[in-house]
């Protein structure tokens, strides 16, 4: 079946098996959102019904959360959970630091949470979202409706003496209309090409009045699982130091694929 797939998609695929192998029965797992971390629920959802694996899962969106129950795994709240064995998500981009941007998806602020109630954060991603430099994805940051453009304002003002080579900002649209998160914010995509000092940006952000949070992850994750279309996968772990390498079976059965 996987032979249908691009080889970006296999990528993704070999990285979320990888990630998925990792997670143990009985654990509370913060499920991702995105592409990548759509291919992490489908593979848990499959050793769920093979295997009996019991896991409580804790989604960053409600896309997330409708793929994860209808797979079969048992989806609680975050509040539910206290806190979390391990978060497994995507990301747009990640340094040799592990730093990350987010937010592509438009969850960042529930990725965010989740993420710093984990133990572990795991992240699972193809090899085209390595960077030398944050700041080639557009970086989001979620803002409230009101006085929106108030807040893009100050933003502006706040870019002009940041360690940035842009400073575009845009309003992210749907359907002609602007994009509206889960908790009814808006999200401003900051195009910055590259980010001289992504742990000063962020604190910057968020201290601007209308501003929710930022994609800057800084910090956050310990693993970055990176995946290649010929299966071969590769787990760095910054804490540690190490870094190991796999191989991933690309022949699964037909269940993971039902809903592609």
């Amino acid at each position: 079946m996987t032979g249908e797939l691009s080889p970006i998609d296999k990528a993704k695929f070999s990285a979320a098996k990888r990630a998925a192998d990792m997670v143990e029965d009985g654990m509370r797992v913060g499920l991702g959102t995105g592409s990548t971390a759509a291919w992490l629920v489908r593979h848990l959802g499959d050793r769920v019904r093979d295997e009996g694996l019991r896991i409580q899962g804790v989604p960053t969106s409600s896309r997330t959360s409708q793929l994860a129950r209808q797979v079969g795994i048992d989806v609680i709240t975050l509040d539910e959970a206290g806190t979390l064995s391990i978060t497994i998500d995507g990301a747009d981009e990640f340094d040799r630091n592990l730093n990350l941007i987010k937010g592509g998806g438009g969850a960042l602020l529930q990725e965010k949470i989740v993420a710093a109630a984990s133990e572990e954060v795991v992240i699972i991603a193809d090899a085209a979202k390595e960077v030398g430099t944050l700041g080639a994805f557009p970086l989001p940051i979620e803002v409230i409706p009101f006085g929106w453009t108030t807040t893009q304002m100050l933003v502006e003002e706040l870019l002009v003496s940041a360690d940035v080579m842009g400073r575009r900002i845009t309003l992210r649209m749907n359907a002609g209309k602007p994009f509206v998160t889960d908790e009814g914010n808006y999200i401003l995509d900051l195009h910055l090409s590259r980010i001289g000092n992504a742990r000063q940006l962020a604190m910057a952000l968020n201290q601007m009045p209308g501003v929710v949070e930022n994609g800057l992850f800084i910090d956050l994750c310990d693993k970055v699982i990176i995946g290649y279309s010929d299966g071969r996968v590769e787990t760095r772990d910054i804490n540690q130091g190490t870094v190991e390498e796999g191989q991933i079976d690309l022949i699964e059965n037909d269940n993971l694929f039902s809903d592609i």
